[in-house]
C-alpha cells in the first residue's frame, strides 16, 4: 500500500495565529504529520508527501523518515487535486492506494477502519458531526448519495474526516480520472471530486467513526481539541466544535 500525504497547503484560517504550514504543529512535542507518518511506517506502508507551502519546516518534520517527497510549485494557485496530480507517478494501477490530507490527527484505530471496510473506494466519515463542520456527506446503505460543504442540515447524516482508500482494483481508473479532470484544467478543485465525479458507477463507501477521535486543524479551536484529547484521551472532545464557535 502506498500513502499520500497532501501538506502543500497554507491554512488562511489559523495562519492568523502560526505561520507554518498545518501538519507541522506539534501535538504531545510531535508535529502531526510525523504522528501520522510514524503510524502508517509501522504499518508497512510506504509514504509519499506532496509539499508546497513552507516545504522546508514539513521536511525538516519528518527528517529520519523514509518519506518519498513530491513538490506543487503552483499551491498557490491550484487546490487539492492540482497537488495530487504532481504525485500521480505513485498511484499504480493494482497497488492500493490511501489519499490522506496531511492536517487531519488521527490514531491507528481510523487506519484500521479505513483499510478494512470494502474492495471499493471508501471514505473516513463521522456520523457524531453533522451540526458545524467543513464538508458534509448523506449516506445511505453505507454509501455516499450527497456531498456538500453547503449541504442543508437536514440532509446531513455525516463530516468527512479527511482521508480515504482506493484499493488497487480501482487505482488504474482512478488515476485515468485524475489525469483527466488535470488536462481539462480542473486542478482547482478538490481531489476528493475525482471520486464524487463518479459515484453513479463506482460507488464509494464510508468508514464510519463515530466512537473515535480526529480532528482536522482549520480553526484555533480545532488544534485546541486536538491537544486537549492528546492531554486527557477524552474522545467526546472531539464535539466541542457543536458548542464553541471557531476561532
Amino acid at each position: 500500500m502506498r500513502a499520500i500525504l497532501l501538506a502543500a497547503g497554507k491554512g488562511t484560517r489559523i495562519s492568523r495565529y502560526y505561520k507554518c504550514p498545518k501538519s507541522t504543529l506539534e501535538v504531545n512535542g510531535v508535529s502531526i504529520i510525523e504522528h501520522s507518518v510514524g503510524i502508517l511506517e509501522d504499518e508497512g506502508i510506504s509514504v509519499t508527501a506532496v509539499l508546497g507551502y513552507g516545504s522546508e519546516a514539513v521536511r525538516g518534520c519528518l527528517a529520519g523518515h523514509n518519506t518519498d517527497f513530491v513538490m506543487n510549485p503552483f499551491y498557490s494557485v491550484t487546490n487539492s487535486l492540482g497537488s495530487l496530480w504532481m504525485a500521480k507517478d505513485y498511484i499504480r494501477e493494482g497497488e492500493d492506494l490511501l489519499v490522506c490530507n496531511a492536517d487531519v490527527f488521527w490514531e491507528k484505530p481510523v487506519l484500521d477502519r479505513i483499510i478494512s471496510s470494502a474492495d471499493g473506494p471508501v471514505m473516513a466519515a463521522d456520523s457524531t458531526r453533522c451540526d458545524i463542520g467543513d464538508y458534509f456527506f448523506r449516506v445511505s446503505d453505507g454509501y455516499i448519495k450527497e456531498y456538500g460543504k453547503e449541504l442543508p442540515r437536514e440532509r446531513r447524516t455525516h463530516e468527512y474526516v479527511g482521508m480515504a482508500e482506493i484499493p488497487g482494483n480501482c487505482t488504474g481508473r482512478f488515476r485515468e480520472r485524475l489525469e483527466r479532470m488535470t488536462w481539462n484544467e480542473e486542478y482547482g478543485e478538490w481531489w476528493e471530486n475525482v471520486l464524487y465525479a463518479h459515484l453513479d458507477e463506482e460507488p464509494v463507501k464510508i468508514a464510519d467513526l463515530p466512537d473515535l477521535f480526529w480532528g482536522e486543524v482549520d480553526y484555533l479551536e480545532d488544534y485546541r481539541r486536538i491537544t486537549e484529547y492528546a492531554r486527557t484521551g477524552d474522545v467526546s472532545s472531539k464535539l466541542d466544535r457543536k458548542f464553541n464557535k471557531p476561532e
